[in-house]
């Protein structure tokens, strides 16, 4: 069945495109670098700490129970963005054909990855309330929002050229 084997195409494109903007543009270096070298009232700058939103550290800031539990919920975070981008595109890519449909697809893929993976890890950090869960999840809606056209090419690309095994 040549379509399964486009379907798994996609959604192993589209997890791996999650996966290196998580990996390349969230770790530590590049989002230091992003905050002491760009301004947020730029679009390049804008764009960047957008880009760097699903940061992942190796160590906490400082030794204190709060930056414990923020580094843990900021690497826990990046991490349900990828799982959730694959669960969201394995379920849903055999039902789009290609083109445009697989291109919204991927995006949309980030969009509700992003804000759900926000949403969860919100209640990991210190006194997060309901409110603080749902602000989370819109900022990480609008990391999709802004960045999963990326992932959008990815998926569509894939689902169109994907061959048959």
């Amino acid at each position: 069945m040549p379509f399964l084997g486009r379907a798994k195409t996609a959604t192993s494109a589209g997890t791996l495109t999650a996966f290196l903007l998580v990996l390349i543009f969230g770790n530590q270096a590049f989002t230091e670098w992003v905050v002491r070298h760009t301004r947020g009232d730029t679009v390049w700058g804008w764009f960047l700490r957008v880009l760097s939103w699903p940061s992942w550290a190796f160590g906490p800031g400082n030794s204190s129970t709060a930056a414990v539990r923020n580094m843990l919920a900021r690497d826990l975070r990046a991490i349900l963005v990828v799982v959730f981008v694959a669960v969201i595109l394995a379920i849903s890519v055999k039902s789009v054909t290609g083109g445009a449909g697989a291109f919204i697809l991927g995006w949309a893929s980030l969009v509700f990855a992003s804000a759900f993976a926000a949403f969860l890890t919100a209640f990991i950090t210190s006194a997060t309330s309901w409110l603080g869960a749902f602000a989370a999840a819109g900022s990480g809606s609008g990391y999709g929002l802004f960045v999963g056209w990326i992932v959008g090419i990815a998926v569509a690309t894939a689902k169109r050229g994907g061959a048959a095994p």
